[in-house]
Order: structure tokens, then sequence, then C-alpha cells
């Protein structure tokens, strides 16, 4: 099993000096990778709901660093770790654009990125960025999945569809990585699992929070639905990694009666991640973001000293 941890993107540690600290000593405790958010504004009242909350209500302050800004800046601050967008709204930004911000940071980074990806939540912030429409973010994102692959494969590269064309243009230079950077699709919906046997390199999912608590049982079941749609698209599912973002990580908390998914003690902890290894995860992203650096740290200190050793 591999780990991966969250960088922040708001609050007091999404500064330059707390984001290297944390790039820097993620390096040398053994993470794998890191993964990056991603807003660009928010509307002052947020309407839609939020799928990871029981309520539905937005945990964060309206606050963001933007994403692809912070990939090149932890390019710069790290020199191993895998440099994850976490996920990437596909709708948000222009295609070819995109594509080309994505290149450069693979080929400044030496070949670390992996482009996770999303279709969205936030109607209102499709609406401040005249994204294209909410109601059409699956099409869309599917299309510009196609556009992304178009220009890192292919020069020139031509593109006529729905929503984008483009022809006979280059877009150099190609990414590092061959033949481009990974694709982990984020979601557990049907749509989502589609999206990643059709499109994919990677299944890339949020569980154990209780909203979205992704059971074995149920992860389980999803996994099966995941081989069917990879056998449709005559596609070797075993090929995919799957990179489960599990929830904040404190030992000390006291778990629930009815325990989620890698709550506890370090030692329920591990027998969680067993399971899910046996399940197909590859690796598991914790969250250790708190307001407080020092903090932050001790929770990444203290899960490398008990966590780590103990799954390889």
């Amino acid at each position: 099993m591999r780990y991966a941890f969250y960088l922040p993107t708001r609050g007091r540690t999404a500064t330059p000096d707390a984001i290297e600290t944390l790039l820097t000593r993620a390096e040398a405790l053994g993470f794998s990778s890191v993964m990056i958010a991603d807003h660009v504004v928010f509307p002052a009242q947020v309407k839609s709901k939020y799928p990871y909350t029981v309520t539905g209500a937005f945990p964060g302050q309206g606050d963001a660093l933007e994403q692809l800004a912070l990939a090149a800046f932890a390019a710069a601050k790290s020199r191993r770790l895998r440099l994850v967008t976490s996920v990437m709204i596909l709708p948000y930004r222009n295609p070819v654009f995109t594509a080309k911000a994505l290149a450069t940071i693979d080929v400044l980074s030496s070949g670390r990125v992996t482009v996770g990806v999303g279709v969205g939540w936030l109607r209102e912030e499709f609406e401040a960025l005249a994204a294209p429409p909410f109601e059409e973010r699956g099409p869309v994102s599917d299309e510009y999945l196609r556009i992304f692959k178009a220009l890192w494969t292919q020069s020139p590269a031509s593109f006529s569809g729905r929503y984008y064309t483009f022809d006979d243009v280059q877009c150099l230079p190609r990414p590092v990585q061959k033949p481009h950077p990974p694709i982990w699709v984020g979601g557990h919906s049907t749509p989502a699992l589609r999206r990643a046997a059709r499109y994919g390199d990677g299944w890339h999912p949020v569980g154990g929070n209780p909203a979205v608590p992704l059971r074995p049982a149920e992860f389980g079941a999803l996994m099966d639905e995941l081989r069917r749609l990879c056998d449709a698209e005559r596609r070797d599912a075993s090929t995919l990694t799957i990179s489960f973002k599990a929830p904040v990580y404190d030992a000390d908390a006291k778990p629930a009666a009815d325990r989620l998914p890698f709550a506890g003690t370090p030692e329920q902890f591990l027998a969680d991640a067993g399971t899910y290894a046996k399940l197909g995860v590859s690796e598991l992203i914790i969250d250790f973001r708190s307001d407080d650096l020092s903090a932050s740290l001790e929770r990444m200190e203290r899960f490398a000293a008990t966590i780590i050793p103990e799954s390889r």
C-alpha cells in the first residue's frame, strides 16, 4: 500500500513556507503522492448541495489557491512526490489551455503529474466561470478528456466535437510521460465508473466519511461494476490504479459505535488497509490538514511512524 496526503489550499497553512514544509517533510517520511484540490471562485452563499457531508453543507470558507498554479509550485518544491489534481473540475477551464498547462507541469516536474478529474458539483461556480452548462457537465468532461489525449499524443492534432473544435494545431512540448500523464476519474456514480472504464488509467473515489462510507461490501460491489464496464470497453480492469481518498487521520479520536473505515486505532486502520488492498486499492490518501502547521506535521509524523512501516 502507498500513502498520499492532501495539500492545504486554504486557511493559515496555505502559505508558501507552510506548503514547502509539508512537501519536504512528506517526501522524507515516505509518502507517495500529494493531492491538490480545485476551486476557482465561491459564491458568497452556497446553495448547491455538497456531496461529501451528511447535511450537504460545504465546509469551506470561500478561499482557495488555484490548482494549476499550486501544482506548479509543488513541482518546484519537491523532487519525488507525484502531483495529483484531486480532482480537476474539467468544465472549468479551456481544454486546450488546460492540456498545455498540465503538459508543462509534467515536463518541469520530470514526469510526476497525475490528472485526477471530476465533473463538479457547485453550480454557482460554473456560472461565475461562464463554464459550459452545469446540466451538460458529464458529456463536456468526456469530450475534454478526448481533447487532452489528442493534444498529448498527436502533433499536429485536430478535434471536432459538440462543445469544442480545433484543426491542425501543435501543442508542444508533449508530456514526459507516455503516452500521456495518468488520468484518474473521481466519483462513485455509474457515469463516473463508466468514465473511468472508458477514459481512465485509474479510479479515484472518496470514501470513509458519514455521507459516503464506501464500506468494504459496497466498495467491492463498485469494483465488480467497474470490472464489468471495463470488459464492455475491452479494457483490462487490473491495469487501472485504484486510489481511495480516506478521511482525516486522528489516532486520538474516539470512533463512533458504528465505526467508519479507517477510523480508530492504528491497528484498526491497518486492518482496514489490508481489507481494501484485497479489493484492489493500491493507494490511500489521508487528510492531515488543520489550521495549525505543527498539528498537521504531528499527524503526518505519527502516521508515518505507526502505519507506513507496517504496510511495507
